[in-house]
């Protein structure tokens, strides 16, 4: 569905005709100062700017704070709630049933480290187009604010409690298993994450972005890991993030020898300035090892992690014709009774 009539005069539009206003949401029901807030905010800069049309996207979401978010951004976006932990059964369908959506889906810590942990790996080793965010606070936020699998050893609650449990690294865990696209921002880095979001719509295969986003009200104290405070302290980027969408004739002037160029799936530019001293994003064992060595320090590894740009995603796997199928006729989906009758004479 194309929506490119005339601006009214003095507004200003993107390439496409629209206001800012158009990729808006509801009005949030989170706690003021959350983290997630500005996650969505992020999410409607990204798709305004680049000129994206919100009827062509599928916002999609399991349970807790996190999985609200989807109602904040693209209002005019198609959208499905799922219960718990299985929202990437549902992407997977949307997208098998038709290809021409741009899917985004929206988790958390516990929809994704906790009930939909079997989901999550199988998702990450298809390798579905799909931009997945981790809205990652460290807790449930809906249920008062108990420790969630990506809690941090050692982190403790406000009540004092200490957790004695080892976290799951998500990002380690979306490398190992095959996701094409791997990432890790502070809901407080607008540019950073801004960034990061463009290149993860572009890349055409599985995106996974861990958003360190701080739960004000269970989660913001001193003692715990993912609060404001620690996470800007802790934060170590491994360079600045540039994106120049495939649309935009821009030179990106880098000194030699410092900027490394990642083309995305459309088409579109990636840059990494001056990235950690022998860190090559598209490396497999290097983004292990960097995320091993950071969290040994105590810190967070942030910017683009890995990305790996000629493996076939699911959809170009499987062959699918570019018409969705629910639209195709019989005669294309159902097979001749002639090749039923030749499957029944080969079991003879």
């Amino acid at each position: 569905m194309t929506t490119t009539a005339a601006p009214p005069p003095g507004k200003k539009v993107n390439r496409i005709g629209l206001e800012l206003v158009e990729y808006k949401g509801g009005k949030t029901t989170l706690c003021a100062g959350c983290g997630h807030n500005a996650i969505s905010e992020r999410i409607v800069e990204a798709f305004y700017e680049m000129g994206i049309e919100p009827e062509r996207v599928v916002k999609l979401s399991g349970i807790g704070c996190s999985s609200k978010s989807p109602a904040y951004f693209l209002g005019r976006s198609h959208g499905f709630n799922s219960v718990h932990g299985r929202m990437p059964s549902v992407g997977t369908g949307a997208i098998l049933a038709n290809r021409q959506l741009l899917a985004i889906g929206v988790s958390g810590d516990g929809d994704t480290g906790a009930i939909g942990i079997g989901q999550f790996v199988h998702l990450m080793r298809r390798n579905l187009p799909i931009v997945y965010i981790i809205e990652d606070n460290g807790c449930y936020g809906l249920t008062k604010g108990q420790f969630s699998p990506t809690a941090d050893l050692g982190s403790r609650l406000k009540t004092g409690v200490v957790n004695d449990l080892p976290p799951i690294d998500t990002c380690a865990l979306a490398i190992e298993l095959g996701a094409t696209f791997v990432a890790r921002s502070f809901s407080g880095d607008k540019k950073q994450l801004l960034s990061i979001l463009k290149a993860a719509v572009s890349h055409g295969g599985t995106s996974m972005i861990d958003v360190l986003s701080p739960c004000v009200t269970f989660n913001d104290h001193e003692g715990s890991t993912k609060s404001y405070s620690y996470v800007k302290d802790h934060d170590e980027p491994l360079g600045e993030v540039s994106f120049v969408p495939y649309f935009d004739d821009i030179e990106v002037d880098y000194e030699p020898g410092t900027t490394k160029e990642v083309e995305m799936h459309d088409g579109s530019k990636l840059y990494l300035k001056k990235v950690a001293e022998n860190y090559d994003p598209t490396h497999k064992g290097a983004a292990l090892r960097l995320l091993r060595e950071t969290s040994e320090r105590g810190v967070y590894a942030t910017g683009v992690l890995y990305v790996e740009r000629n493996r076939p995603n699911l959809v170009e796997l499987l062959n699918l014709v570019d018409e969705p199928l629910a639209t195709l006729p019989l005669e294309r989906v159902r097979p001749p009774k002639a090749a039923l009758d030749e499957i029944m004479e080969s079991l003879r």
